[in-house]
């Protein structure tokens, strides 16, 4: 599968880890868990495993960013991006 690098444990760059922001019963690490937990083999059998093409974002991550946005509220598209760069719990999300 040729996916973008998504791993939640790279520490981040600065002291803090992002993941400590958040209470343990946050909404989002809730979904993390439950969408780990489901099986998604019907989106990667979407993607091409031969390598070619543009690397795609992981489909476990779009999913869980998604259910969350939505869960929080969010619609737009543009909203989601910008809340990626500036909320912790979608930080978190997007690794």
């Amino acid at each position: 599968m040729n996916f973008k690098p998504w791993d939640l444990d790279t520490p981040y760059l600065l002291p803090p880890d992002l993941r400590e922001w958040l209470a343990e019963d946050h909404l989002a690490n809730f979904l993390l868990d439950a969408v780990s937990a489901m099986d998604l083999s019907a989106f990667l059998a979407y993607y091409r495993a031969d390598g070619k093409g543009q690397q795609a974002y992981h489909p476990q991550m779009m999913v869980t960013l998604l259910l969350y946005a939505y869960c929080t509220g969010t619609r737009s598209s543009r909203e989601l991006e910008k809340k990626c760069e500036e909320d912790v719990a979608y930080r978190i999300i997007s690794g």
